[in-house]
């Protein structure tokens, strides 16, 4: 019977980097806004929003709103997707949809889907990994790393607690 073995890809400090890397990048995108949503998916995706969120903080004047995707992702389309808090008004806003890893491109497609509802200024994705497996028609304007993978691989992302790490088994 095979072994079921793990590789790290990205360690505490180099996956903490890439997290800072991200938030410069959505700062400068919106620099020019006085405010920014960052709209993680559950669970792995809010988490990374705000550890985004943070950092954007700490560099950045902007007013910075974080909320929760929350949807079925093995059934999308037989649930409704809810953002948690209700954000109010978004007509005009400037939202980050955040998750984890970029797969088929499913999970993060049916996220944006719920701000399609309404007049937002601009929508743009963030995700720490990105496996380029897409089946869907949606990028990562702003990602950790990009890693090339088979299907039969499976990527897995902690950063629910330190030493942050990614790794691939």
């Amino acid at each position: 019977m095979a072994e079921n073995v793990s590789t790290e890809v990205l360690n505490h400090q180099q996956v903490s980097t890439r997290i800072r890397r991200m938030a410069w990048q959505i700062y400068e995108n919106n620099s020019t806004h006085p405010e920014i949503i960052l709209a993680g998916i559950m669970e792995r995706g809010h988490l990374l929003a705000s550890k985004i969120a943070e950092v954007l903080r700490e560099i950045s004047p902007l007013k910075v709103s974080l909320h929760k995707i929350v949807l079925d992702k093995q059934n999308p389309l037989s649930s409704s997707v809810n953002l948690e808090p209700e954000a109010g008004n978004l007509d005009g806003r400037t939202i980050t949809v955040v998750d984890d890893v970029l797969n088929s491109g499913a999970t993060l497609i049916y996220g944006v889907r719920y701000f399609l509802q309404f007049p937002v200024r601009e929508i743009k994705t963030a995700v720490l990994v990105d496996r380029n497996h897409k089946r869907f028609p949606v990028k990562a304007d702003f990602k950790g790393l990009s890693l090339s993978t088979s299907m039969m691989e499976h990527v897995s992302v902690n950063i629910d607690q330190e030493p942050y790490s990614v790794r691939v088994s």
